[in-house]
């Protein structure tokens, strides 16, 4: 009798192995993927490969910061790392459109996008943001790490790493509460990650191309030079908490672009791309930093409308 039962016992744990196995090779089966598209796939890919082009200029920067890049007298490596992640943003912005519009959206696309992302707008950003200061005060600071530095060598790491793990959980979270349907694409919570790392990315153009062209006079390029360095390190670890927020953001291309608009709107757009024609550096800084106050300020003045007004007593 015991032995029938062992027996018994058995078939229904071989049974059950079998049956699992099975279900697991018909769940394999159908989650294999099939076919992508090919536009939207290579431009994303487009953006992982400029978020790796710009750590690599980066790289080249610190070890070469008195070297320019083609021979151009204003675009030094530090310049070329924070166009690159322009570049980059250009890609993101343009693979998620398309798809949309030929209505090929997956969210193999979307896991794509995360990862290529958090090459470029996370680990690119933070990296070029350590570099150039590390670069700006040398020796005064040393080398930024985790361990074997200065007290504000260590303040600087721990800001890049707080960016860097900010963005990774905001990417995450975006491919939880949002699927690739158009509707879910008509705000943010929280700062998105490419306008955190345009922030970083603009204010190193500033300081590093634009003030060093001899576009601007000797007293407000050295305002520039002392003053962008020592922001950096802070502006980072703010942006990173941003990120991670629950502030509102307008996604300003289907506010703004799509449909039909007034005719102010027009205006308002030719004269921006004029003066970022004319002074494309200080253009994009200003633009960006703006976009990431917009949260803050848009909440501090929901807040003061839904104050309840007091009544005058008589």
């Amino acid at each position: 009798m015991l032995t029938r039962n062992v027996n018994d016992a058995k078939h229904t744990m071989n049974q059950r192995a079998d049956n699992r196995k099975e279900w697991l090779e018909k769940r394999r089966g159908s989650r294999r993927l099939r076919s992508i598209a090919m536009l939207p796939t290579l431009l994303t890919l487009l953006n992982g490969v400029c978020g790796f082009a710009s750590i690599h200029f980066t790289a080249r920067g610190m070890n070469h910061p008195g070297s320019l890049w083609l021979e151009k007298p204003a675009l030094t490596f530090f310049a070329a790392a924070a166009w690159l992640i322009f570049l980059g943003m250009l890609a993101d912005a343009l693979d998620g459109f398309l798809a949309r519009m030929a209505g090929s959206a997956s969210h193999f696309g979307g896991q794509l996008d995360s990862l290529c992302d958090m090459v470029t707008f996370g680990i690119a950003p933070a990296f070029l943001m350590l570099r150039v200061v590390e670069s700006h005060f040398g020796a005064d600071l040393g080398p930024a790490s985790p361990a074997f530095s200065s007290l504000q060598g260590k303040l600087l790491w721990l800001a890049a790493a707080l960016y860097v793990c900010c963005a990774a959980l905001r990417l995450a979270r975006f491919n939880v509460e949002h699927g690739p349907e158009e509707a879910d694409h008509e705000g943010f919570s929280g700062l998105p990650s490419p306008a955190a790392a345009g922030v970083l990315a603009a204010l190193v153009l500033v300081y590093g191309d634009w003030a060093n062209a001899g576009l601007v006079a000797r007293p407000i390029r050295e305002v520039i030079g002392g003053t962008i360095p020592w922001i950096l390190g802070f502006l980072t670890a703010l942006l990173g908490v941003l990120m991670v927020s629950r502030l509102g953001y307008l996604h300003l291309v289907n506010r703004y672009m799509r449909g039909k608009r007034p005719f102010s709107h027009v205006v308002l757009m030719m004269v921006a791309i004029l003066v970022f024609l004319f002074q494309p550096q200080p253009t994009i800084a200003v633009a960006f930093l703006a976009y990431a106050v917009s949260g803050p300020v848009g909440k501090l003045r929901r807040k003061k409308r839904s104050a309840p007004t007091e009544s005058p007593q008589g």
